[in-house]
Protein backbone atom coordinates (compact mmCIF):
# COMPACT_ATOMS: atom_id res chain seq x y z
CA UNK A 1 0.00 0.00 0.00
CA UNK A 2 3.19 2.20 0.07
CA UNK A 3 2.55 2.63 -3.73
CA UNK A 4 -0.19 5.13 -2.76
CA UNK A 5 1.60 7.24 -0.83
CA UNK A 6 2.50 11.31 -2.30
CA UNK A 7 5.92 10.22 -2.62
CA UNK A 8 8.63 12.89 -1.62
CA UNK A 9 6.71 15.56 -1.98
CA UNK A 10 5.79 14.39 1.80
CA UNK A 11 8.47 12.78 2.85
CA UNK A 12 10.30 16.20 2.10
CA UNK A 13 7.72 17.88 3.85
CA UNK A 14 7.38 16.36 6.96
CA UNK A 15 11.57 16.71 7.70
CA UNK A 16 11.24 20.76 7.75
CA UNK A 17 12.00 22.36 10.65
CA UNK A 18 9.12 24.99 11.01
CA UNK A 19 5.47 25.18 10.14
CA UNK A 20 5.31 27.73 8.19
CA UNK A 21 3.21 29.16 5.08
CA UNK A 22 5.37 27.49 2.74
CA UNK A 23 4.33 24.33 4.21
CA UNK A 24 0.61 24.72 3.91
CA UNK A 25 1.79 26.08 -0.01
CA UNK A 26 4.07 22.95 -0.27
CA UNK A 27 1.15 21.08 0.81
CA UNK A 28 -1.38 22.44 -1.48
CA UNK A 29 0.57 22.11 -4.40
CA UNK A 30 1.30 18.18 -3.36
CA UNK A 31 -2.19 17.46 -3.16
CA UNK A 32 -3.17 19.08 -6.71
CA UNK A 33 -0.34 17.31 -8.53
CA UNK A 34 -1.46 14.31 -7.18
CA UNK A 35 -5.34 15.10 -8.54
CA UNK A 36 -6.88 15.05 -5.45
CA UNK A 37 -8.90 18.11 -7.44
CA UNK A 38 -9.52 22.04 -5.90
CA UNK A 39 -12.43 20.93 -3.79
CA UNK A 40 -10.75 18.13 -1.92
CA UNK A 41 -7.25 19.78 -1.62
CA UNK A 42 -9.38 23.08 -0.58
CA UNK A 43 -11.30 21.38 2.28
CA UNK A 44 -8.24 18.93 3.39
CA UNK A 45 -6.21 22.01 3.81
CA UNK A 46 -8.58 24.79 5.56
CA UNK A 47 -9.61 21.89 8.13
CA UNK A 48 -6.02 20.87 8.97
CA UNK A 49 -4.61 23.97 9.29
CA UNK A 50 -7.61 25.43 11.40
CA UNK A 51 -6.81 22.65 13.68
CA UNK A 52 -3.32 22.47 13.79
CA UNK A 53 -3.43 26.49 14.76
CA UNK A 54 -6.01 25.19 17.02
CA UNK A 55 -3.59 23.17 18.90
CA UNK A 56 -0.50 25.45 18.54
CA UNK A 57 1.51 22.39 16.06
CA UNK A 58 4.85 23.87 15.57
CA UNK A 59 6.67 20.93 13.08
CA UNK A 60 5.58 19.67 9.62
CA UNK A 61 6.06 16.06 10.94
CA UNK A 62 3.33 16.48 13.51
CA UNK A 63 0.87 17.26 10.98
CA UNK A 64 0.84 13.89 8.92
CA UNK A 65 -1.43 12.28 11.87
CA UNK A 66 -3.52 15.03 11.70
CA UNK A 67 -3.56 15.20 7.59
CA UNK A 68 -4.61 11.15 7.54
CA UNK A 69 -7.06 11.63 10.06
CA UNK A 70 -8.81 14.30 7.92
CA UNK A 71 -8.27 12.62 4.72
CA UNK A 72 -10.13 9.44 6.53
CA UNK A 73 -12.77 11.57 7.52
CA UNK A 74 -13.41 12.66 3.77
CA UNK A 75 -13.26 9.83 2.34
CA UNK A 76 -15.61 7.83 5.28
CA UNK A 77 -18.49 10.23 4.10
CA UNK A 78 -19.54 7.21 1.56
CA UNK A 79 -19.57 3.61 2.29
CA UNK A 80 -18.16 1.48 0.28
CA UNK A 81 -19.70 -1.32 1.18
CA UNK A 82 -20.76 -3.76 -1.81
CA UNK A 83 -23.75 -4.55 -1.75
CA UNK A 84 -23.92 -8.45 -2.33
CA UNK A 85 -26.63 -10.12 -0.23
CA UNK A 86 -29.36 -10.66 -2.78
CA UNK A 87 -29.22 -14.37 -4.71
CA UNK A 88 -28.28 -14.15 -7.34
CA UNK A 89 -26.35 -10.38 -6.85
CA UNK A 90 -26.03 -8.97 -10.20
CA UNK A 91 -23.67 -6.60 -10.70
CA UNK A 92 -23.10 -4.20 -14.05
CA UNK A 93 -19.95 -2.93 -14.82
CA UNK A 94 -19.81 0.32 -16.87
CA UNK A 95 -17.18 2.60 -18.09
CA UNK A 96 -15.60 3.70 -21.39
CA UNK A 97 -13.53 1.70 -23.26
CA UNK A 98 -9.44 1.19 -22.41
CA UNK A 99 -10.17 2.15 -18.68
CA UNK A 100 -9.30 -1.60 -17.70
CA UNK A 101 -12.97 -2.73 -17.63
CA UNK A 102 -12.49 -6.07 -19.00
CA UNK A 103 -9.26 -7.12 -16.52
CA UNK A 104 -11.06 -5.64 -13.84
CA UNK A 105 -13.87 -8.10 -13.93
CA UNK A 106 -11.66 -10.86 -14.28
CA UNK A 107 -9.93 -9.70 -10.87
CA UNK A 108 -13.66 -8.93 -9.46
CA UNK A 109 -14.03 -12.24 -10.55
CA UNK A 110 -11.11 -13.92 -8.77
CA UNK A 111 -11.53 -11.31 -5.83
CA UNK A 112 -15.13 -12.78 -5.12
CA UNK A 113 -14.10 -16.84 -5.31
CA UNK A 114 -11.40 -16.01 -2.74
CA UNK A 115 -13.92 -14.87 -0.81
CA UNK A 116 -15.89 -17.82 -1.07
CA UNK A 117 -18.96 -16.67 -3.56
CA UNK A 118 -19.63 -18.31 -6.46
CA UNK A 119 -19.56 -16.52 -9.62
CA UNK A 120 -20.60 -16.23 -13.59
CA UNK A 121 -19.58 -13.59 -16.00
CA UNK A 122 -21.82 -12.15 -19.05
CA UNK A 123 -20.10 -11.44 -21.50
CA UNK A 124 -22.86 -8.49 -22.69
CA UNK A 125 -20.44 -6.10 -24.82
CA UNK A 126 -21.09 -8.14 -27.80
CA UNK A 127 -20.36 -5.57 -30.65
CA UNK A 128 -16.46 -6.24 -29.95
CA UNK A 129 -15.56 -9.84 -30.47
CA UNK A 130 -12.09 -9.16 -29.02
CA UNK A 131 -14.05 -8.19 -25.91
CA UNK A 132 -15.53 -11.41 -25.23
CA UNK A 133 -12.44 -13.45 -25.87
CA UNK A 134 -10.13 -11.21 -23.91
CA UNK A 135 -12.98 -11.70 -20.79
CA UNK A 136 -13.26 -15.04 -21.68
CA UNK A 137 -9.33 -15.52 -21.18
CA UNK A 138 -9.65 -13.86 -17.67
CA UNK A 139 -12.97 -15.65 -16.45
CA UNK A 140 -10.41 -18.63 -17.06
CA UNK A 141 -7.97 -17.34 -15.05
CA UNK A 142 -10.08 -16.38 -12.38
CA UNK A 143 -11.68 -20.17 -12.41
CA UNK A 144 -15.43 -18.90 -12.88
CA UNK A 145 -17.88 -19.72 -16.00
CA UNK A 146 -18.38 -17.20 -18.66
CA UNK A 147 -22.07 -17.04 -20.57
CA UNK A 148 -20.60 -15.68 -24.28
CA UNK A 149 -23.35 -14.16 -27.07
CA UNK A 150 -23.95 -17.60 -29.67
CA UNK A 151 -24.06 -15.24 -32.65
CA UNK A 152 -22.42 -12.50 -33.16
CA UNK A 153 -23.81 -9.29 -32.59
CA UNK A 154 -26.42 -10.37 -30.46
CA UNK A 155 -28.51 -8.58 -28.21
CA UNK A 156 -26.36 -7.64 -25.31
CA UNK A 157 -29.58 -7.57 -23.39
CA UNK A 158 -30.19 -10.94 -23.95
CA UNK A 159 -26.52 -12.32 -23.15
CA UNK A 160 -27.52 -10.23 -19.65
CA UNK A 161 -30.63 -12.46 -19.61
CA UNK A 162 -28.88 -15.77 -19.81
CA UNK A 163 -26.28 -15.07 -18.00
CA UNK A 164 -28.72 -14.41 -14.65
CA UNK A 165 -31.09 -17.55 -15.45
CA UNK A 166 -27.77 -19.24 -15.29
CA UNK A 167 -27.40 -18.19 -12.07
CA UNK A 168 -30.94 -19.02 -11.07
CA UNK A 169 -30.85 -22.37 -12.12
CA UNK A 170 -27.31 -23.39 -10.71
CA UNK A 171 -27.75 -21.40 -7.41
CA UNK A 172 -25.02 -19.16 -8.47
CA UNK A 173 -24.00 -16.57 -5.70
CA UNK A 174 -23.24 -13.23 -8.27
CA UNK A 175 -23.88 -12.43 -11.78
CA UNK A 176 -20.80 -10.03 -13.49
CA UNK A 177 -22.02 -8.40 -16.68
CA UNK A 178 -19.73 -6.96 -18.81
CA UNK A 179 -21.33 -3.94 -21.01
CA UNK A 180 -20.19 -1.92 -24.08
CA UNK A 181 -18.19 1.34 -23.46
CA UNK A 182 -18.74 2.93 -26.60
CA UNK A 183 -18.83 6.72 -26.34
CA UNK A 184 -19.56 8.06 -29.76
CA UNK A 185 -22.99 7.39 -29.46
CA UNK A 186 -24.37 8.22 -26.11
CA UNK A 187 -28.06 8.09 -26.45
CA UNK A 188 -27.46 4.36 -27.38
CA UNK A 189 -25.42 3.62 -25.30
CA UNK A 190 -27.23 4.60 -22.67
CA UNK A 191 -30.69 3.23 -24.27
CA UNK A 192 -28.34 -0.03 -24.70
CA UNK A 193 -27.59 -0.20 -20.49
CA UNK A 194 -31.23 0.60 -19.62
CA UNK A 195 -32.63 -2.36 -21.52
CA UNK A 196 -30.09 -4.55 -19.95
CA UNK A 197 -31.41 -3.25 -16.66
CA UNK A 198 -35.00 -3.87 -18.09
CA UNK A 199 -35.00 -7.02 -18.95
CA UNK A 200 -32.34 -8.39 -16.28
CA UNK A 201 -34.66 -6.88 -13.94
CA UNK A 202 -37.38 -9.41 -15.31
CA UNK A 203 -35.40 -11.89 -13.45
CA UNK A 204 -33.48 -10.32 -10.56
CA UNK A 205 -32.97 -6.93 -9.10
CA UNK A 206 -29.41 -5.26 -10.00
CA UNK A 207 -27.56 -4.89 -6.98
CA UNK A 208 -24.81 -2.84 -8.12
CA UNK A 209 -23.53 -0.80 -11.04
CA UNK A 210 -19.77 0.00 -10.85
CA UNK A 211 -18.26 2.85 -12.86
CA UNK A 212 -14.88 1.67 -13.71
CA UNK A 213 -12.04 5.29 -13.86
CA UNK A 214 -8.47 4.83 -15.08
CA UNK A 215 -6.66 7.03 -11.88
CA UNK A 216 -4.27 7.75 -14.61
CA UNK A 217 -6.60 9.96 -16.84
CA UNK A 218 -7.52 12.19 -13.91
CA UNK A 219 -10.46 14.58 -14.23
CA UNK A 220 -10.26 13.72 -17.80
CA UNK A 221 -12.05 10.10 -17.37
CA UNK A 222 -14.15 11.62 -15.38
CA UNK A 223 -15.45 14.35 -17.86
CA UNK A 224 -15.88 11.23 -20.41
CA UNK A 225 -17.47 9.27 -18.19
CA UNK A 226 -20.37 11.77 -17.01
CA UNK A 227 -22.89 10.17 -19.80
CA UNK A 228 -23.12 6.92 -17.15
CA UNK A 229 -22.51 9.17 -13.87
CA UNK A 230 -25.33 11.39 -15.50
CA UNK A 231 -27.76 8.34 -16.96
CA UNK A 232 -26.74 4.54 -15.74
CA UNK A 233 -27.66 4.39 -12.20
CA UNK A 234 -23.35 4.28 -10.56
CA UNK A 235 -24.28 2.99 -7.64
CA UNK A 236 -20.24 2.88 -6.87
CA UNK A 237 -16.85 3.31 -8.73
CA UNK A 238 -13.71 1.48 -9.19
CA UNK A 239 -10.82 3.01 -9.54
CA UNK A 240 -7.56 1.24 -11.73
CA UNK A 241 -4.12 1.61 -12.24
CA UNK A 242 -3.31 3.26 -8.63
CA UNK A 243 0.16 1.30 -8.76
CA UNK A 244 1.92 4.92 -8.97
CA UNK A 245 1.83 7.40 -6.51
CA UNK A 246 1.74 10.41 -8.73
CA UNK A 247 -2.44 10.13 -9.42
CA UNK A 248 -3.19 8.99 -5.48
CA UNK A 249 -5.06 11.88 -4.58
CA UNK A 250 -7.16 10.97 -7.93
CA UNK A 251 -9.27 9.04 -5.26
CA UNK A 252 -10.19 11.93 -3.33
CA UNK A 253 -10.68 14.58 -5.97
CA UNK A 254 -13.25 11.71 -7.66
CA UNK A 255 -15.21 10.67 -4.94
CA UNK A 256 -15.89 14.68 -3.51
CA UNK A 257 -16.51 15.49 -7.39
CA UNK A 258 -19.40 12.64 -8.39
CA UNK A 259 -20.87 12.07 -4.61
CA UNK A 260 -20.46 8.24 -5.02
CA UNK A 261 -18.11 5.55 -2.74
CA UNK A 262 -14.97 3.75 -3.93
CA UNK A 263 -15.48 0.72 -4.05
CA UNK A 264 -12.74 -1.80 -4.96
CA UNK A 265 -9.11 -0.13 -6.28
CA UNK A 266 -6.96 -1.85 -8.79
CA UNK A 267 -3.17 -1.77 -7.65
CA UNK A 268 -0.88 -3.65 -10.46
CA UNK A 269 -1.47 -5.81 -13.37
CA UNK A 270 -1.73 -9.51 -11.79
CA UNK A 271 -5.41 -10.85 -11.51
CA UNK A 272 -4.97 -10.31 -7.41
CA UNK A 273 -4.45 -6.93 -7.51
CA UNK A 274 -7.49 -5.67 -6.73
CA UNK A 275 -8.97 -5.09 -3.10
CA UNK A 276 -11.78 -3.49 -1.18
CA UNK A 277 -11.36 0.08 -0.52
CA UNK A 278 -10.80 1.07 2.91
CA UNK A 279 -10.61 4.67 4.47
CA UNK A 280 -8.07 4.47 7.46
CA UNK A 281 -5.60 2.13 5.36
CA UNK A 282 -5.68 4.51 2.82
CA UNK A 283 -5.62 7.64 4.29
CA UNK A 284 -2.67 5.96 6.56
CA UNK A 285 -1.16 5.11 2.59
CA UNK A 286 -1.43 8.33 1.31
CA UNK A 287 0.45 10.19 3.89
CA UNK A 288 3.65 8.10 4.85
Amino acid sequence: MASWSLGKALRSLWQKETLDESTWEDLDDALLLADAGPDATEELISGTREEAERIGLTKPSEVKDLLAERIEALLAEHDPTLRLTDRPAVVLIVGVNGVGKTTTIGKFARFLTKAGRSVVIGAADTFRAAAVDQLAHWAERAGVDIVRPETDGQDPASVAYQAVAKAQEENIDIVLIDTAGRLHTKTGLMDELEKIRRVVEKLQPVSEVLLVLDATTGQNGVTQAEAFLEQAGVTGLVITKLDGSAKAGFVLGVQKSTGLPVKLIGDGESIDDLRGFSAPSFAKALVD
